[in-house]
């Protein structure tokens, strides 16, 4: 069944129907473009949502990141803003698949429609014309046939009239057969084109208008198809994204089963451990009996024994103590407890008067615990102060303090392991160019070593500076320093630096002063422990990284290189760290480096 056989008398039907099925069309069109403007928004929010509770540099909650449970909730912010980058992909797909190219199909659509449409316009314009020309001859012949019928009736009466002449009659007949052959010739174009009409009537109606027909059809049965993958891709451009989004809220799931309430305590008491000890007992003096203090070996006034708490304080003796930085709301007023005695003044020589009980025993005994424990030990309200920032953290309490150095000392170790490979790659280029000058001038490397062995022995200087401080802190720290860079540092600076003129230097004390030959140097002796252990490792082959291909010949005269034939195949053992060198092996299993410059490299995948 199609349009052109069924539907032949339907054409303002057809038209109808195509022209609303392009609405519908824009109609989707603008319904998708709705739905991606409330993704985005959606997305928008979300992000504004996950920026606002997101801690700031610098502030408490960034710091207080180490924490489990603040940790979750920041992975929380990330996964709900990856999950906003997914509804604004949703956004951009259905824009890009559905809105845009829906959009360039229904403009398709419409320049077709119309050109069908123009076509079919036509061939209706080209039968009516052919119907006004048939029913212009038809309306001609038949005017000329009653012409000619007139005539002949005029020349027959005229032949039966007696009076008529024979010029009369001659002249009606000849009247009567012009009429009579016009009319013929009026019925011959009538019948030529009454059968012009109909055959572009039949044309019309069975090849012309069914083909136009059949091609709205397909039109709109392509139209209709790719509406439906419109309405496929609707729901698929979401569901491709669905499995991101289900990582998104497995990792919102697994940030809450991360939050481990024990390791959060664990943090808080590693970051905020003091190290401090507890205060002790105090001594009991029995004022009531009048004791003189100076003859107590337990008194804290003896003149054998450090200051009481009094002479400690000074000027502060006048300020409480108070535990939690709030005053108790059951302290007894002055006036509501009585002093249960009133011991004797004590001689000048045995030290200052004794305190007398103004308050309740309790409060004062709270008192000489502030007044003691002050001098070691700040109250909770200082603690909260910001002291003064020294070079060897003295400022924070011992564990703390521990901890910044150690994390110091790892710092140092590494600029110090950077600077020990920068000095050896150097030094190495440095001989290179000596044996090849071509290759480079070796003095336009001296600024640079100079430079170098400066670096190092400043931050050994600073190494040991801060280690001894450890030391002093509570033990002995554990420098990031790796083991290859311990024994490369001790080789180089053990024999030898080279200066501007490549001439060494004297060895150097951990201080930074020179040190005599015979004299060891305490800095060995951290090396010396891993001197086997070295030894055992440089036994094992690396494993190679990769291949490389040499471009060019190289000699390989100075030590640690290799030499190197243009086309050869080597292994890559470790890759260029910045030097121009690249460590190779060959199949016998010598190894040694080569110019970078020289082979074309191809690393392991």
């Amino acid at each position: 069944m199609d349009w052109g056989t069924d539907l032949w008398d339907q054409y303002d039907i057809i038209d109808k129907h195509t022209q609303s099925g392009l609405e519908l069309v824009e109609k989707y069109v603008k319904f998708v473009k709705e739905r991606t403007e409330i993704e985005q928004n959606y997305a928008k929010q979300l992000r504004n949502l996950t920026k606002k509770y997101n801690p700031k540099r610098g502030c408490k909650e960034e710091q207080e990141c180490r924490f489990s449970n603040h940790q979750s909730f920041l992975d929380i912010l990330n996964e709900m803003n990856d999950y906003a980058g997914q509804r604004e992909l949703i956004a951009e797909n259905m824009m890009m698949n559905i809105c845009i190219e829906l959009t360039k199909y229904l403009q398709e659509l419409k320049m077709e429609r119309k050109t069908h449409l123009s076509e079919a316009k036509k061939a209706q314009q080209s039968l009516e014309s052919t119907y006004k020309q048939l029913d212009s001859s038809k309306k001609r012949f038949e005017r000329e046939w009653r012409e000619a019928d007139k005539a002949v009736q005029y020349a027959e009466k005229t032949d039966q009239d007696i009076n008529a002449t024979k010029a009369d009659v001659e002249k009606a007949k000849q009247q009567a057969n012009m009429r009579t052959h016009i009319a013929e010739e009026c019925k011959n174009d009538y019948a030529a084109q009454l059968q012009k009409y109909n055959k572009e009537q039949s044309q019309f109606y069975f090849s012309d208008m069914p083909l136009i027909f059949n091609k709205l059809q397909d039109m709109d049965e392509r139209r209709v198809r790719k509406l439906a993958q419109g309405y496929v891709l609707f729901s698929d451009t979401e569901r491709h994204v669905m499995p991101i989004i289900g990582k998104c809220l497995e990792g919102v799931t697994k940030a809450g089963t991360n939050v481990n309430e024990r390791n959060d305590s664990i943090a808080l008491i590693e970051q905020y451990k003091s190290g401090f000890e507890r205060p002790g007992d105090l001594d009991f003096e029995d004022y009531s009996q009048g004791i003189n203090r100076a003859s107590s070996d337990s008194s804290l006034g003896t003149l054998g024994t450090p200051k009481g708490p009094l002479e400690l304080l000074g000027k502060n003796r006048s300020k409480p103590f108070w535990l939690f930085s709030k005053k108790s709301k059951l302290s007894p007023s002055p006036s509501s407890l009585t002093p249960l005695s009133t011991p004797p003044a004590p001689s000048p020589a045995n030290g200052p008067p004794s305190p007398k009980f103004g308050r309740d025993p309790l409060s004062y005994c709270l008192k000489e615990i502030n007044k003691t424990v002050k001098p070691r030990i700040s109250s909770f309200r200082t603690l909260g102060r910001t002291p003064t920032v020294t070079e060897d953290f003295g400022h924070l309490p011992p564990e703390q303090r521990r901890k910044r150095l150690q994390q110091k000392l790892d710092d140092i170790g590494k600029e110090l392991q950077k600077e020990v490979d920068q000095s050896a790659a150097l030094e190495k280029m440095k001989d290179v160019y000596e044996k090849n000058p071509q290759m480079g001038d070796p003095a336009s490397l001296s600024p640079q070593i100079n430079q170098t062995a400066q670096n190092v022995e400043r931050l050994r200087g600073e190494f040991n500076k801060y280690e001894s401080w450890l030391t002093e802190a509570g033990r002995r720290g554990d420098s990031m320093l790796r083991r290859d860079t311990l024994r490369e540092d001790a080789l180089s600076y053990r024999s030898h630096s080279f200066n501007n003129n490549g001439s060494t230097h004297e060895p150097y004390s951990p201080d930074g002063t020179h040190s005599e030959e015979g004299t060891p140097d305490p800095s060995q002796a951290i090396y010396a422990e891993f001197d086997d252990d070295f030894e055992e490792e440089e036994e094992e082959l690396v494993a190679p990284i990769g291949q490389c291909t040499a471009m060019y010949n190289f000699p390989g005269a100075s030590e640690g290189t290799i030499t190197m034939q243009e086309g050869e195949v080597l292994s890559v053992v470790e890759e260029d760290k910045g030097d121009g060198w690249t460590r190779v092996r060959r199949a016998n299993g010598n190894e040694g480096y080569i110019p970078t410059s020289y082979v074309s490299i191809s690393l392991s995948k």
